[in-house]
């Protein structure tokens, strides 16, 4: 590939004698000298004036860093998390997610920084324990790790700082990915890349990649939840036409009237298609004893009143755990959170299932973890949109994971 910095000439030579792995990822990159700090754009990696200044360790550093960035697609997957989250993106949080997730790989595989550094670690620890991962490099990614620091976040209308937002300042952390294109087609491209390049720094036995045995944050060609959602809910949605023997098909019509024109035999009569006059009817239901989280909720909330009203369709909100504790017609995405929600105890299906089914509804949607046994012989469409992969699968309807990553 071409390189046109001069500034990155001594570090990129570096490179192949102490990180294989990041070598051959740096050989796909392009390099341009520019009078911005030093950055990513896409596959382009910017060397800043300040680049210079550094030690040769820490050039090095430097560029691995920025290599990182674009094998890992993380311009490209911001610009996805923008459209994704939409007002409620903070774009500082991701970007440091990212940069903690590439400076944590880094520190691992034994190159030096420019200190202070943001390192995932230091994130993780400031999560509640019990949503810590075993392992942040192994099973986690930088959508994952962003979503666990949003759902820290102090409340809307706070005038405090959150805790991320302190460490990113104490750590002189200033964002340097700079704008993509949300879909850049290569995830499958650079996934291949860098599980290459990692088995071969694996077969030298230095840099990241004999240090890492595995690495969660893998650019992946997925489909967010809300995209499945949104095409469940249409499919479901869709008025059906059904036969109307009171009006004709229309190419019926047609040869008919060439019959009558030219005296040939009539043709057989065809119904038309009619459409249903019944507005179509959602019941959602919201178990308030799961673990479904209010960033996915609010995404929940946003992409089903969207699609309500695209299809025309009504919607009643029922809360639920072991009975049916308040029923809301739905209109706006904040009515999800108008209610006052009780939480903690069981869940039992059974009766929010009855109530649902006397609504007459063509569609059932119900968030929940799924931690109690669903009911027999439910004959209506039914969603499970659930938190996280159930530990069995339901006798009847389809299954959503709302992740919270897609």
């Amino acid at each position: 590939m071409a390189q046109h910095s001069t500034r990155a000439a001594a570090a990129l030579a570096r490179l192949p004698e102490i990180d294989p792995a990041i070598a051959a990822l740096a050989l796909w990159c392009s390099y341009r000298d520019s009078e911005t700090p030093t950055s990513t754009r896409g596959e382009t990696i910017l060397i800043g004036p300040e680049f210079v200044l550094l030690p040769l360790s820490e050039q090095t550093g430097l560029i691995a860093h920025h290599v990182m960035h674009v094998a890992l697609r993380h311009s490209a997957r911001r610009a996805a998390a923008q459209e994704r989250y939409g007002a409620r993106f903070r774009a500082g949080e991701f970007d440091l997610a990212c940069d903690a997730l590439v400076n944590e790989t880094l520190l691992q595989g034994g190159h030096a920084l420019p200190r202070p550094a943001v390192r995932a670690a230091d994130l993780v620890d400031m999560l509640p324990p019990k949503d810590r991962p075993q392992n942040v490099l192994a099973d986690w990614d930088c959508d994952r790790l962003y979503v666990a620091m949003r759902l820290q976040a102090p409340t809307p209308g706070s005038s405090e700082d959150g805790a991320f937002e302190r460490y990113a300042r104490q750590q002189g952390f200033s964002p340097d990915l700079e704008g993509s294109e949300a879909d850049d087609g290569k995830p499958e491209v650079w996934s291949g890349r860098v599980e290459q390049a990692m088995a071969a720094g694996q077969r030298a036995g230095s840099g990241i990649g004999a240090v890492l045995t595995r690495f969660g944050d893998l650019p992946k060609a997925t489909v967010p939840w809300e995209i499945r959602l949104r095409r469940m809910l249409n499919k479901a949605l869709a008025e059906a036409p059904r036969l109307s023997h009171s009006r004709p098909d229309r190419a019926w019509l047609a040869r008919d009237s060439h019959a009558r024109e030219t005296g040939g035999a009539q043709p057989v009569f065809e119904p038309g298609r009619a459409r249903e006059g019944q507005r179509p009817r959602v019941v959602i239901g919201l178990d308030t004893s799961s673990s479904i989280s209010s960033l996915t909720l609010d995404l929940f909330a946003a992409e089903a009143v969207s699609i309500l009203r695209r299809t025309g369709a009504e919607a009643h909100l029922l809360r639920f755990d072991t009975e049916v504790h308040a029923q809301v017609r739905l209109s706006k995405p904040d009515q999800i959170h108008s209610l006052s929600l009780r939480q903690g105890g069981g869940t039992d299906f059974e009766p929010v299932f009855a109530q649902a089914l006397a609504l007459d509804p063509s569609l059932i949607v119900m968030l929940t973890d799924l931690d109690a046994p669903t009911p027999q012989g439910v004959s209506a469409r039914v969603i499970w949109a659930v938190p996280s992969e159930p530990p069995f699968a339901p006798g009847f309807g389809e299954v959503l994971v709302m992740d919270g990553t897609g």
